[in-house]
């Protein structure tokens, strides 16, 4: 609850403190004079809520429950609506906005909640566990989603779903590019997904260098995203393809000794590269030297394109 003025903190309390007594709660109170309130509420089942009553105007419930049956779920709900219903009778018009945030599930056997690589966290509806395995480098998992399909995931970074083939298409241009006849370089890209649309594309060669230099990952997309891959990660070569599992530093370093240049560089790589070598000190000076060598393979009229 975020009020408009600052919070009696007493008459709250007083206001909230019988409808969990109601439920056989034990409360314990811990008050801090200017800084408000802060009440727990112990039930015998092991449920708990706590109640922060900020004086500048902020009412906090948060109720944990040990029950996942319907049953857990509607007591919670109605304990809520009693604590919303009395807030409201007490100080209406001092309600400026009233927020309720959906359950966390914690614990489950299918883990439903994965963070961003910008640190926001996001619900998903996986239902099943379709692939997990740890290789020497990564932990690889594929779960399904009912909205999205098969999601890869790489030690707890969510890279792509089946259903991402407006990313695909985005990152190697929207459509607007002709690859026909063209030397392209993708670097990452181990679920297969930019290499199975340009190949649709009649480009000259396309060399997919797969930073995670991890043949689990393309083991496990092959089988469990072949939405996404279609066939091009069954073999690693192809009429106009080859796919190379190493650290795409040295490979890169390679090419631009050689002279080798590209028409396209598509960079696709994880949020959290793998890496064998230690010269990069942070993610964002790794960012740095995989630009720094791309630049150094792109023809003069090429194009590069990134996440």
């Amino acid at each position: 609850f975020s009020l408009n003025l600052a919070a009696d903190c007493n008459a709250v309390l007083k206001a909230l403190q019988p409808i969990f007594q109601e439920q056989g709660m034990t409360e314990t109170v811990h008050n801090w004079e200017d800084h408000g309130y802060l009440v727990t509420y112990i039930k015998k089942n092991g449920s708990f809520a706590n109640l922060r009553i900020h004086p500048h105007g902020l009412v906090l419930v948060d109720l944990q429950s040990y029950n996942d049956d319907m049953k857990g779920r509607e007591e919670v709900d109605q304990l809520l609506n009693k604590v919303e219903e009395r807030m409201k009778e007490l100080i209406h018009v001092n309600i400026k906005r009233v927020k309720r945030l959906p359950a966390i599930l914690r614990g489950g056997v299918i883990d439903r909640y994965w963070p961003t690589a910008d640190g926001r966290l996001v619900e998903y509806d996986i239902d099943e566990v379709v692939y997990d395995e740890d290789s020497p480098f990564q932990n690889i998992k594929i779960l399904h989603s009912k909205q999205f399909g098969n999601i890869l995931i790489l030690s707890g970074d969510v890279n792509l779903a089946e259903s991402d083939l407006a990313y695909t298409q985005a990152i190697m241009g929207s459509g607007k590019e002709d690859y026909t006849g063209k030397e392209v370089l993708i670097l990452g890209g181990g679920d297969g997904g930019i290499l199975y649309e340009i190949v649709k594309l009649k480009p000259k060669m396309v060399t997919m260098q797969t930073s995670n230099i991890d043949q689990m990952v393309i083991d496990g997309c092959k089988k469990h995203m072949r939405k996404t891959c279609g066939d091009v990660l069954d073999n690693l070569k192809g009429d106009c393809y080859q796919v190379l599992i190493e650290d795409c530093i040295p490979v890169l370093k390679r090419y631009a000794k050689e002279g080798r240049m590209f028409d396209y560089v598509i960079n696709d790589l994880t949020a959290v590269p793998i890496s064998t070598s230690p010269e990069e000190d942070s993610t964002w000076e790794f960012l740095r030297l995989i630009l720094d060598l791309s630049m150094k393979v792109l023809k003069q009229d090429g194009k590069y394109f990134t996440q």
